[in-house]
């Protein structure tokens, strides 16, 4: 609370009044709030215009820059608008003119410009008094009618002239336009369609009103965008945007590829995204090259003249051109994804968010609106002009005593009145009669537009009298507007199709966006992790920090997936390419992703997804997997493996298929044979057990093909290999104890004596 002072003149009773700070916040931020929502951001369904665009349309009719007159120079227009209707900056509102007259940002624009009005690069326009404009066929449709009493107006802001609230709107411009726009919490965000199918929409509706917006959007499949383009959306996802009023379409570039001799080939990319600029699209595919994440492409070329025509070359005429086009779909604004909001102020008052089949209803409605006030507006004029007609009439009828009258009566109207019970009207415009409108020729042409009239005015009294016929008149009004921007006229035709994202594999996607380079992975004790450039097969000279050493050395490549599994039975993913490079010790696996720090690092090898392993704990429980189920999408990886407290991982061994047998040898020196299809295949769990033990765990495990024999490497180095048969008194049951190993074994109980 602000305390009262005891300052004078501080307000006019002398004294300063307590005012709630924070009421006093909020009443204005409101004030603030609406202001910018109802007079600035959001356009008007009816419409489909905002105050300065409803504006400017309105100061170029006064300035009468009618589709066939003479250019006039935008900083007049400019001047007009700012000083009479729209108090704000002149560059803002010239910046609302450009973009009405722009043909890549309006899918039928407003404005006709001549001059330097921008370009799809995102050059900026000629400055406002180099360039002239006049309205558009377009914008004459939403101001039709607006002489003839078809909408309200209100004082402008200083109160001298007045201005309209909204325009007839005999165009659907809202949905063909489109609008985009920010109020204080909330947006706008509407693309641009096809106004041939917006009428034939809306003519459906006019037929069935209670159309379901399925069949509506059978009729308008999505939006039509001004650069075209192709939009990938599925069907399911437009029909629930449209229903919603919430949603979005993915749009790609249009490309096709070009031969150019030899069995070489480029891509051309004739259509891009719509409020893409050309230029910061080549320069960002340009950085994208040089920066080796697009190795399928060679070089970027900008070849456009009037048309866009951008030229992708590729690294060798053996890259296949969908996967080339898709890695840049994923990494540029070849592919962009146009929301839609449609948040507009329902009846010009309330903001809302409507579906496609509430905001056409909404316009028609409008419509219907002004044909009557229209209607109403020409019987006013009709009644007026059969009163003086009739009137005239009567003179005709009894000239010489009107003559007379007129010739020596002191206060001819008023006798005029008494004589023949003439309104004040009719007594006034017989008064106002010229001579020569006495011969007989214009007699008769009175009493044929006094017919003609009369006939009229029935017709009209008729049509507000029925609502059938008032939409039957919308109805041929919108078929009009349907034939002027048919399918065959060049601003009429669809320019954005549609069509299904071609489906390939996202490992190849993911393949195609890096640059295949051989590469030696290096996993320290302590679980610090390297790449190394080439594949090295000498390890003694790497270095490691103190206290560390060498536990994990393979070849791969940079295009690889790089699978962890940790003590805690849990995957994780890395991305060959984002590993740390050679130079120094790496960094630890534990940065890369979320593993705990009571768990560390059991095996690191190359993601093969045709592959299968067999993962245990130390108890010796475990289970086989499929390779390609244990790739996480996330830092948290995914557990598969479940431990239970005291217990760890302790295996991950790959599972050929075709492997009969298992051999299972615990730390307790115990050895067991069994058959492989004893162990189950699962996504998740515990497993089962493989051996039996008192103490200790499971040491090692392999699987080999009981017709060729179990083969393992001595602590000499010497190689032994038993048959089946000889494995005799070894071969048992899963989760049996097992015996002493054969004679020969190592020590270390592993079959490859690697410790």
């Amino acid at each position: 609370m602000i305390p009262p002072g005891d300052g004078e003149g501080d307000s006019p009773g002398g004294e300063v009044l307590p005012v709630n700070l924070r009421e006093a916040l909020e009443e204005r931020y409101l004030a603030y709030a609406l202001s910018t929502i109802m007079h600035r951001a959001l356009p008007d369904v009816r419409d489909g215009l905002k105050p300065v665009h409803r504006r400017l349309l309105y100061a170029m009719r006064e300035l009468r820059l009618d589709p066939t007159a003479a250019f006039k120079k935008c900083a007049r227009v400019v001047g007009d608008v700012i000083g009479k209707f729209h108090p704000h900056g002149d560059q803002s509102v010239y910046d609302a003119m450009v973009r009405l007259a722009q043909d890549f940002a309006q899918r039928y624009p407003l404005v006709d410009g001549q001059g330097n009005f921008g370009n799809i690069d995102g050059d900026n326009p000629a400055a406002m008094r180099y360039t002239e404009a006049r309205m558009t066929d377009v914008a004459a449709l939403l101001l039709e009618g607006l002489e003839e009493n078809a909408v309200d107006f209100r004082p402008t802001y200083d109160g001298s002239e007045e201005e309209p609230i909204v325009l007839p709107g005999a165009f659907p411009n809202l949905l063909a336009n489109g609008s985009s726009g920010i109020a204080v919490g909330m947006a706008t965000s509407i693309p641009p369609h096809n106004a041939f199918e917006l009428a034939q929409a809306a003519l459906k509706l006019i037929a069935l009103p209670d159309t379901p917006v399925e069949e509506l959007v059978e009729l308008v499949p999505g939006p039509d965008f001004p650069t075209g383009g192709i939009i990938v959306e599925s069907r399911a996802s437009i029909l629930e945007s449209y229903r919603t009023g919430r949603g979005g379409f993915r749009v790609r570039a249009r490309w096709a590829t070009e031969e150019t001799g030899r069995g070489t080939w480029q891509v051309v990319i004739t259509e891009i995204p719509y409020q893409v600029a050309k230029s910061r699209l080549i320069e960002k595919l340009a950085d994208l090259i040089n920066e080796k994440k697009l190795p399928l492409v060679d070089d970027v070329r900008d070849e456009s003249a009037e048309d866009v025509r951008v030229v992708i070359v590729p690294k060798s005429r053996n890259v296949d051109p969908g996967l080339m086009m898709e890695s840049l779909f994923k990494l540029s604004e070849l592919e962009n994804r146009i929301p839609l909001n449609m948040n507009v102020l329902s009846h010009g008052q309330v903001p809302n968010v409507l579906g496609l089949r509430e905001v056409l209803k909404e316009w028609l409605d409008h419509r219907k609106d002004v044909l009557v006030r229209r209607s109403t507006h020409r019987l006013t004029q009709i009644e007026k002009r059969l009163e003086i007609l009739g009137g005239l009439l009567i003179a005709y009828l009894n000239l010489d005593e009107v003559i007379r009258i007129i010739r020596y009566e002191d206060e001819p109207k008023q006798e005029l009145i008494k004589a023949f019970a003439l309104t004040d009207v009719q007594a006034e415009a017989i008064l106002n009669m010229r001579l020569r409108n006495l011969r007989k020729l214009e007699e008769f042409e009175i009493r044929k537009e006094h017919d003609e009239l009369m006939a009229e005015a029935a017709q009209i009294r008729e049509l507000l009298a029925s609502d059938e016929k008032q939409w039957k008149v919308i109805a041929i009004e919108i078929r009009d507007i349907a034939k002027r921007f048919g399918p065959d006229t060049p601003l009429g035709r669809r320019r954005s199709t549609f069509a299904e994202a071609p489906s390939h594999d996202v490992g190849d996607i993911m393949e195609a966006m890096i640059e295949r380079e051989p590469i030696t992975v290096v996993v320290s004790q302590k679980g610090w992790i390297r790449a190394l450039k080439g594949h090295l097969d000498d390890f003694s000279k790497l270095e490691f920090k103190n206290d560390d050493k060498l536990k994990i050395a393979f070849k791969a490549e940079t295009t690889d997936k790089i699978i962890v599994f940790s003590t805690g039975g849990r995957f994780f993913t890395l991305e060959a390419s984002k590993l740390p490079g050679g130079r120094g010790a790496g960094e630890p696996i534990r940065i890369q992703v979320d593993m705990d720090q009571d768990q560390d690092v059991l095996a690191v090898f190359v993601h093969k997804p045709d592959r299968r392993l067999l993962i245990t704990s130390k108890s010796g429980r475990g289970f086989i997997i499929a390779e390609a189920e244990v790739v996480a999408q996330t830092r948290k990886g995914k557990q598969i493996l479940n431990v239970a407290t005291g217990d760890e991982a302790r295996i991950c061994v790959e599972a050929p298929k075709g492997m009969s047998h298992v051999a299972v040898i615990g730390d307790n020196r115990k050895f067991l044979v069994f058959p492989a299809d004893q162990i189950p295949e699962m996504q998740k769990g515990s497993g089962v057990k493989l051996q039996a033990y008192k103490d200790g765990g499971i040491a090692d495990v392999k699987f080999f093909d009981g017709a060729v024999g179990l083969t393992w490497t001595s602590s000499s180095g010497a190689s032994f290999t038993r048959s089946l048969a000889e494995l005799a008194e070894w071969v048992g049951l899963r989760a049996q104890a097992g015996r002493l190993p054969p004679r020969g074994f190592p020590a270390t109980n592993r079959f490859d004596n690697a410790q």
